[in-house]
């Protein structure tokens, strides 16, 4: 692929040669910056924000080795979660979601109003959202997540979701203390009992299951946002990465339905 060239350590001339065949370290990172730079480049068609990728362990010399790549197994629906559509619903669709996130909010801009029209209130899928902040690169997320929760509570979950979306711009670049006080007023705004939603989000009560949502989401193979797990009545499943236009989900949810 051509952005492995251009990143290649045998390509970069302005280096010396003890940088290169010195540093144990210089291949790696090199080759750790062309994995993120080729991964961000093939995911930003579908609009996909992976989480932030962990370093390479210190060379150790010896053997390289190589494994198949490990098999995931669906998340649950999970406790308390918020739900769209009829419990018996033959396809459940798991979302794993970031308030802050700009392809989650494309999803909901271009896809989720279908899939709610077409799929949802048919009665073929039951919708299940669970949070997935990616806080070290969107750090009003976390709490985003919880305001959200809170509003759950008050059975306004689905609107305050809604909000955040469409207010993603108006939020995202604003201070912790700026951001909670914008909340609280869209929990008003939103018909909710203001001093009780003020509790919940000060609290953090909600952070536990934040966290809990997002250990699921990666024992399950979600790695980034938005991410979906779509599940049929016979066990099979498919995994989708990224903000997919509407007949993605449809193909999908045809095939676990065979």
């Amino acid at each position: 692929m051509l952005w492995v060239y251009f990143l290649s350590p045998v390509h970069m001339s302005d280096m010396s040669h003890s940088s290169q065949n010195g540093n144990p370290w210089f291949s790696a990172t090199i080759g750790l910056l062309g994995l993120i730079v080729g991964y961000v480049v093939a995911n930003a068609v579908h609009g996909y924000v992976p989480a932030a990728p962990a370093m390479p362990s210190a060379p150790t010399g010896g053997v390289a080795s190589s494994s198949a790549a490990p098999s995931y197994n669906p998340p649950s629906v999970g406790d308390n979660s918020p739900v769209l559509g009829k419990d018996d619903a033959p396809v459940t669709i798991i979302e794993f979601t970031d308030f802050q996130c700009p392809f989650c909010q494309r999803h909901y801009q271009q896809t989720f109003g279908q899939i709610k029209k077409d799929l949802v209130d048919s009665g073929k899928v039951k919708y299940v959202l669970r949070m997935f902040p990616l806080s070290s690169i969107h750090p009003n997320a976390e709490k985003a997540a919880e305001g959200a929760l809170c509003a759950f509570d008050q059975k306004k979950f689905w609107e305050m979701h809604d909000k955040l979306f469409t207010t993603q711009q108006d939020w995202s670049s604003a201070d912790a203390a700026t951001f909670a006080t914008t909340l609280k007023k869209y929990a008003t705004d939103l018909g909710m009992d203001g001093g009780a939603f003020e509790k919940c989000l000060s609290s953090g009560s909600k952070a536990a299951q934040v966290q809990a949502d997002t250990a699921a989401g990666s024992a399950s193979g979600i790695n980034g946002t938005p991410g979906f797990w779509i599940l049929g009545p016979n066990g099979k499943n498919q995994q989708i990465s990224g903000a997919y236009p509407y007949t993605s989900f449809t193909t999908a949810v045809d095939t676990v339905s065979k």
